[in-house]
């Protein structure tokens, strides 16, 4: 079960069991619940099975409609904290690709003074990234793509009309994708991780290619656990 909550405090669940198929009984059910503990919208596998208020959350500028099962960071000061690091790695930036963008937790904040082209493998996320974007006045112009960077990295000569990469990836890291960048001549790479082990193993293709690391911040948002998140900024 996923579990967001939007800007008016209210709950945004996804459920990837709950009974085949949902009965009118349980609909009803599931709606009393939903009354009583608040909650904007329940969806199962993707699915809509009750919505009663559009699930919104602010980010930067923009309003960001959330699609069903959104990964978010696990706190609100946990985010701001990431997207300061990497606003600040990326100050002089003219043009950014932001890589496994999910619903635009940095492009959307990039975009206020930089160009933007955005891609992820989860295409609903993509959709409410650039959805957003459109509607909000004031940003520069941002282009999300939906595409699999594990299958389909982004290649050197893709890569040639930014002067900066900002990569955020799952827990396995992004092997592939950063074998492309340690070839390219991308000025500026900002590194996001959840996961300090694929962290090292991504660093080490990026400094072998010629990259040199200008540091690493730790953000510790997971109280009482081993798990911290890194920002990290690599120039040549």
């Amino acid at each position: 079960m996923a579990v967001d909550k939007t800007d008016d405090g209210q709950l945004d669940r996804a459920f990837t069991a709950l009974g085949d198929p949902v009965r009118r009984a349980m609909i009803a059910r599931l709606s009393r619940i939903a009354e009583q503990h608040r909650l904007a919208r329940l969806t199962r596998h993707g699915e809509l099975v009750l919505k009663r208020t559009p699930p919104v959350i602010s980010i930067g500028a923009a309003q960001v409609a959330l699609p069903p099962g959104s990964f978010l960071q696990a706190t609100v000061a946990g985010e701001e904290t990431l997207a300061a690091l990497v606003t600040e790695h990326c100050k002089r930036a003219k043009h950014i690709a932001d890589l496994f963008c999910g619903v635009g937790p940095f492009a959307l904040r990039l975009a206020a003074k930089s160009r933007i082209a955005a891609f992820d493998s989860d295409a609903g996320a993509v959709t409410a990234l650039q959805k957003a974007a459109t509607s909000t006045s004031g940003l520069k112009p941002v282009r999300a793509e939906p595409r699999d960077l594990f299958r389909r990295p982004l290649m050197p000569q893709e890569l040639r009309d930014y002067d900066t990469v900002v990569f955020d990836p799952p827990r396995q890291g992004a092997q592939a994708q950063v074998t492309q960048l340690a070839a390219s001549r991308i000025p500026t790479v900002v590194s996001v991780s959840c996961n300090v082990t694929t962290f090292a193993r991504d660093a080490k293709i990026l400094i072998d290619g010629g990259y040199r690391i200008d540091g690493v911040t730790p953000v510790d948002q997971f109280r009482h656990t081993p798990h911290v998140e890194l920002v990290a900024r690599f120039r040549r």
